[in-house]
Parts: C-alpha cells; structure tokens; sequence
C-alpha cells in the first residue's frame, strides 16, 4: 500500500501548494498593482485568517510606504513579522485572545481616513480569531453560540450567516469601522461556493442574512432555546438597515476549486476524475456517496476520485476528532464492507488541523478497521463516540502534517488499483 499512501499524499501536498497564499496574492498584486497612495496617505494592512502570515509578508513586499500592519491568526501559525504587529486569536472556539485581537482591528481601523487605504487580508478561521461582540452581548454570549454551531450540524453558510449578526466586524463591520477610507480586500476562500460573504464571516462584504433568518436556522437546528437570553434579544430586535455597509472591492484569489485542479493535474498515471466540488452535508451521508462513487468507477484501471467540500458532524458523543478524521474512518468501515481490491482513501483540511486535534484528518486502507480492533478498541464504539482521533491513532491512519499557512477547505481522494 506504500505507493497508493505515497500518491495520496502528493496529491494532498499538490492541493495545498496550490492554495499558498503569498504566491496567489503576489500573482494578484503583479496583474493589478495597488494605486499610489494620495499625499499624506498611509496603507493599513490587517491580514486576518489561517493564511495571514504569509499573505501579510507578500503584502509588505509590494505595499507603498507609510504604513501600519496587524495580523491576527491561530497560533499554530503564529510569527515575528518585521513591520507588523502580529497576535494570535482562538480557533475553532474564541476566547479572550480572540477579543483583544478583535478590539485591536477596531482601533487600528478607526484611525483611518478618507486618504489612507485599508487593505484586508482575509483568509479562513478569520471567524474565531477576531471577535467583536455586538452591542449588549459578551465574549461568553458568542462562544456558548459558537460552541453550539459547531455541534448542530448546520452548514458553514449558516453558521457564518448566524455569527454575522452577533459581531461588531463580521458582515461588513471591518467597512464600518474603516469608513471614511477606501478598503481593498484579497481573499483566500475556504468556503465551498466561494460566497465572499461566509469566508471568515465576511468583514469586507454585507451579511449573509437578517437576523430574522439567523433566528430561524437556530430554531430549525434545535438549539434555539439553549441560547443565552442577550442573544435571543439581539436576534428578535428589528434588523438594521442593509444600506449601511460601505462598499470595497474584493478579489478572490485562491480556492478550494482551484486546489483541486491542482491535485487532477498531479495524478499523472491515473485515470484522475473530480468527482464532486461540492462534498457536504453530514458525515455519515457523505462518506457514503465517496464509497458509492468508488463502486461505481471502472475497476479495470487505476482510477484516482477526487472530492472537495467541508462536511458536518451531529456530535453525538464526548470523543476527539474532527469531520475529515470521521469522514475517513466512516468511509474505511463502509469500504471494508462493499469493496475489494487495493484502495486507499484521504481526507485533509488544507490548514493542517482538523477539529481541536493536531491531526489533518485521516489515511484509510482495507486494513484500517482490523487493525483498530486488533489494537483492543472497538472501533465502532469510537465511531458512536465522535472518538475518531482515537480511532485512526489506533491503525496509525492519521494525516498529521502541521499547520499550513494556508486554508481552502478539505479536499479527498480515492485510489483504488486492479487486483
């Protein structure tokens, strides 16, 4: 299985190369370079997000002087960058890192004026680095919130469209608090779709929705009732008006379609096939469609599947893991089940983590769920658990590669060999 594990992870490396961040946002800046800076301006440079650093880096190489720099990223990717102020915020759930960071973009941002320029960096995890509460709410209000989206198996478009209206910066807060100065925002998207709006919440764009359908989807979700009563009257007082959020312009300039062309293009030798850009929705339905598109892939070649998307998780259990580590042990034990032959399957996120674990996700073979039992665990128990950390540990079928810089969402693929 060495050479499907090899190919496998190639084409996980290709994918993520394809999303580095300074080389995306340096392709952009050398096609459209900023304009001069009017007398007396200064560039303010906030990079927020997973791939903050190194779009930060990129940035000063090719930003006029004056200037004032903030990064805001997770700590896994936290650095010293000469000319920047750089802080760490709390992923996936924030926490008073995260609110310090969110109150130092606010300062930085109201010292603009009208001829500064505000350049935005925004990159995934931008959500739970940098926190600002609305007015009447606390820290503890948007993480009970934060905590509960996260186990209620809505989709990250929901989950943003609900973070929006409980913050002072996501949804076009970033352009309030810049406003009179012009703001340009570059972006790097983890979000399947590439709604502008949901990457990082959306800063530099209006909300998704009202508050009205915020409240909504908490009550479709169950988890209404549950919240904190400051958020329940913040979402069931009157929306504000949609007009107040300035205009900027925003470039997309990295994704997770593109990462997966990346990894089509790398599967030299392969009958290589995108099955899906579009893998969401539950786990457990999704690891199923992986193993029905393998069943029905022709058997008589090496066939590579690839996948992209960001799926959910109904946290059942008290276990460690994350979507792509269940993903991956959900498709071991189906695949063991309904296939023969050699066949590997990989599921990653991009950033190099995956839920609140130092694993990417997982490595899965036809011996993966043997080799759980016949280390003393029960692998289905684990499963029950959320416990796929656990798990994959167990048959030595972590990804663990550290943090990337980067982050476009997760990315699969299936091999599968004649035999």
């Amino acid at each position: 299985m060495k050479d499907l594990r090899d190919t496998a992870l190639a084409l996980f490396h290709a994918a993520v190369k394809r999303a580095d961040p300074a080389r995306a946002l340096r392709d952009q800046l050398t096609r459209t370079p900023l304009p001069p800076l009017p007398d007396g301006g200064r560039s303010i440079i906030i990079a927020l997000g997973k791939a903050a650093s190194p779009m930060m880096r990129q940035a000063l190489l090719m930003t006029p002087e004056p200037r004032q720099a903030l990064v805001v990223t997770n700590p896994e990717n936290l650095c010293d960058i000469p000319g920047a102020t750089c802080m760490a915020g709390a992923h996936p759930v924030p926490d008073d890192t995260s609110a310090a960071a969110g109150r130092a973009v606010i300062d930085l941002l109201q010292s603009a004026r009208a001829k500064d320029r505000v350049v935005a960096l925004i990159s995934g995890g931008g959500s739970a680095l940098m926190v600002a509460p609305a007015p009447g709410l606390t820290l503890a209000d948007k993480a009970t919130v934060n905590r509960a989206l996260l186990a209620s198996g809505l989709d990250i478009n929901d989950m943003n469209l609900i973070r929006q209206q409980l913050s002072d910066l996501k949804g076009g807060g970033l352009l309030r608090h810049a406003a009179p100065a012009p703001v340009s925002a570059f972006i790097l998207s983890d979000v399947i779709g590439d709604d502008l709006r949901a990457i990082a919440s959306g800063p530099s764009v209006g909300p998704i929705g009202s508050r009205a359908q915020a409240r909504e989807r908490m009550q479709r979700a169950g988890i209404w009732q549950a919240m904190p009563a400051a958020v329940r009257t913040h979402l069931n007082a009157t929306d504000t008006a949609s007009g107040a959020t300035p205009k900027a312009s925003n470039t997309l300039i990295g994704s997770n379609r593109h990462s997966l062309q990346a990894m089509l293009d790398a599967a030299i030798g392969w009958d290589a096939q995108l099955v899906s850009d579009t893998l969401v929705g539950d786990v457990e339905h999704a690891a199923q469609s992986v193993v029905d598109a393998a069943l029905a892939a022709p058997s008589d070649r090496p066939i590579a599947l690839v996948f992209g998307g960001e799926t959910t998780v109904q946290i059942k259990g008290s276990g460690l893991g994350g979507r792509n580590q269940e993903l991956a042990l959900r498709v071991a034990k189906l695949a063991a089940e309904q296939l023969t032959g050699n066949w590997l399957f990989l599921s990653g996120g991009t950033d190099g983590r995956d839920g609140p674990t130092q694993a990417a996700g997982g490595i899965v073979t036809p011996d993966t769920w043997v080799q759980i039992r016949n280390s003393g665990a029960d692998p289905d128990a684990l499963l029950d658990n959320n416990d796929s950390n656990t798990a994959l540990a167990a048959a030595d079928a972590l990804l663990t590669i550290g943090g990337t810089g980067t982050n476009v969402a997760d990315v699969q693929v299936f091999l599968r060999r004649p035999g």
